[in-house]
């Protein structure tokens, strides 16, 4: 049985006129008469009785026809759900991102996604690098914002550079400049500076107590344990001084005062990840392509 056949059987049964449905499916009448009886020779039973001037259907084609609607009516749904997609009507886009890129960099990129898109559903998950890696590889996400160089390096992944991001230290306005007031600090200025620090995990956590170390000592920490948001806070209240993106810090409102770091700074590498041996969906793709051309 074929999906053509059953538009021709369709518009027999709903013209009662041979000629008239060809005209309707745009084919020939002996071309249309031709798979009609092969139908019937498929189905092993006539259709319709035939008689001069009168078409009328069968018990078999009285069967048939609620039968043969529905599975037009699904196909002609298909096409349509598909073209939507292609078309990016429809469809998710699962990204991964780091909580620190949620507040710095992806608000302008997913407004202007969603302005392009509105029927794209956007789905988020903020987690640190490591985590991100495993779930992309489980195929729990479509792409996944992480930092350089991964935490497990894995072949299975596809990594794309997309920015160099300078990291600046943050402290609340109503405490002391840290570095002894300076308009910029070094990493070694830290020492004896009360930080607030991220929750283990966090890639923020691990540049800077390495960066800390690599000067030759060990960072206080004032209280730790913390998301973006909440450090952000605690600075703000004054329990101590955080190391963080400049574009976290650019987004953060009043209530911050922004140090830069002294060359050569500390500096972090952002990528867009996606699974080696799986394409993107084209909504995860166009969303790939307006964030590499950000």
């Amino acid at each position: 049985m074929q999906f053509q056949q059953l538009q021709y059987f369709v518009a027999v049964a709903e013209t009662r006129h041979f000629t008239r449905a060809a005209d309707l499916v745009h084919v020939a009448q002996p071309s249309l008469s031709q798979q009609i009886k092969a139908l019937e020779r498929e189905l092993g039973a006539d259709l319709f009785l035939r008689a001069r001037g009168n078409i009328t259907l069968t018990d078999a084609g009285e069967a048939l026809l609620p039968l043969a609607r529905r599975i037009l009516a699904d196909a002609d749904t298909a096409r349509h759900e598909v073209l939507e997609l292609v078309q990016l009507r429809r469809g998710r886009v699962r990204l991964g991102a780091t909580p620190s890129l949620c507040t710095g960099l992806l608000p302008d990129v997913l407004r202007a996604f969603h302005d392009r898109y509105p029927g794209i559903q956007l789905l988020i998950e903020e987690g640190g690098s490591h985590d991100l890696v495993r779930e992309l590889a489980r195929g729990a996400l479509d792409l996944a914002l992480v930092v350089l160089p991964l935490p497990t390096p894995s072949p299975a992944l596809t990594t794309v550079e997309l920015l160099r991001e300078d990291l600046v230290v943050v402290s609340s306005p109503d405490a002391p400049r840290p570095g002894r007031g300076r308009r910029t600090v070094r990493v070694a200025d830290l020492e004896g500076e009360r930080l607030v620090m991220f929750r283990h995990g966090y890639d923020l956590r691990e540049l800077t107590v390495a960066a800390c170390r690599a000067e030759g000592f060990e960072p206080d920490f004032a209280v730790e344990g913390g998301e973006m948001d909440a450090v952000l806070g605690f600075v703000r209240a004054g329990l101590g001084v955080a190391v963080v993106p400049r574009m976290v810090a650019a987004r953060s409102g009043r209530g911050l005062r922004v140090t830069p770091l002294d060359r050569p700074g500390l500096h972090r590498t952002i990528a867009l990840a996606h699974r080696s041996d799986v394409a993107p969906p084209r909504a995860a793709r166009e969303l790939q392509r307006m964030l590499l051309e950000r």
